[in-house]
């Protein structure tokens, strides 16, 4: 089984839950509910961390070796 992804798609992807994981803590401090800055940061790098290791231990990342064929 091979992950057909690329770098720019997997940064993509980790931004948006980035923010998402982020504007979730910002609406529970809102609530009254206080969560820590730090270890929010630690755990969008570890995420970030394990997916690449789970995309290069599958198949590694998806290349396109000629580029465009001339017509």
């Amino acid at each position: 089984m091979t992950v057909d992804v690329t770098r720019g798609g997997l940064l993509v992807t980790l931004a948006i839950v980035g923010v998402i994981v982020y504007e979730l803590r910002t609406v529970l401090d809102f609530v009254g509910i206080e969560l820590p800055l730090i270890p929010y940061m630690a755990g969008v790098l570890i995420l970030a961390g394990l997916a690449v290791w789970f995309v290069t231990l599958k198949g590694g990342w998806r290349t396109d070796p000629d580029g465009d064929e001339p017509a």
